[in-house]
């Protein structure tokens, strides 16, 4: 059973950057596509990025676009989401997830336990 563990949530204020990184144990990670979603305060889980087996490939929706970038060390194991120019908006628990499947919205099964990213204005 593959484990997801989130780090690098906490609170900074409007403007800043962050990196989250998620780090897989359990399994072979190279056989995990992997993915990030966010879940903010009264919304609906949402779909932030994701990237391939290889990390050649990253699907980043237009809404994170330009602010948001993923990439992965698969001899680490770990994948990380580096976001820029943060704003409240962005104030959500952010969850790791890995799919063996595939990299689309849908594919992602497995997920982690999340880590609190607070943006004040």
């Amino acid at each position: 059973q593959v484990e997801l563990i989130e780090s690098g949530g906490g609170l900074v204020q409007t403007g800043d950057s962050l990196s989250l990184s998620c780090l897989v144990s359990g399994d072979i990670f190279s056989a995990y596509a992997m993915g990030w979603f966010r879940q903010g305060p009264g919304k609906e889980r949402e779909f932030v990025a994701s990237i391939d087996w290889s990390g050649l490939s990253t699907y980043i929706p237009y809404s994170f676009e330009g602010r948001f970038t993923l990439s992965r060390d698969n001899a680490k194991s770990m994948v990380t989401l580096q976001m820029n120019s943060l704003n409240p908006e962005d104030t959500a628990i952010y969850y790791c997830a890995a799919s063996r499947k595939g990299w689309g919205i849908q594919d992602f099964t497995d997920f982690g336990h999340g880590t609190q990213v607070t943006v004040s204005s």
